[in-house]
């Protein structure tokens, strides 16, 4: 099977599987969900769909089951929209590379050395009295 193909397949699920839960899916659960990627199988069966839930754990957990109770319904959104031999098999994962990296961001902040504060920038008299210390011939106008 060609990568271009699985490629496209995977874009067109991440396209479908975002607005639906944008737009469609109306379960309290399933709220601040950011879908990151989508990994679909060589022979376009499975799909795993890579999740970013904003919120704490039991959050995250709770969005996770109110996806897979919507999975059927997102399936059924993606038939209609890929022409496939077959529906690819949604499953959810939690993708944790945001937070890791705002975790990583986080701690390279508090080990990592401030910047010192740059020099002031010379003003323009001084600048002017700089000139006529370099150049002792020349004469100030009248």
């Amino acid at each position: 099977m060609s990568s271009r193909r699985v490629l496209k397949v995977a874009q067109a699920i991440r396209e479908v599987v975002s607005i639906g839960i944008l737009m469609d899916i109306k379960d309290p659960r399933v709220s601040d969900v950011t879908v990151t990627y989508v990994e679909v199988s060589g022979d376009l069966r499975l799909a795993k769909v890579h999740v970013s839930i904003m919120g704490d754990e039991t959050k995250q957990n709770l969005c996770l089951r109110g996806l897979q109770s919507c999975r059927g319904f997102l399936q059924r959104k993606v038939g209609n929209r890929i022409d496939t031999k077959y529906t690819p098999q949604l499953e959810f994962v939690l993708d944790k590379g945001l937070k890791n990296s705002m975790v990583v961001t986080k701690i390279l902040d508090e080990v990592l050395p401030k910047d010192e504060p740059e020099a002031e920038l010379p003003t323009e008299q001084e600048i002017d009295d700089q000139t006529d210390l370099a150049n002792p011939t020349a004469v100030e106008p009248e």
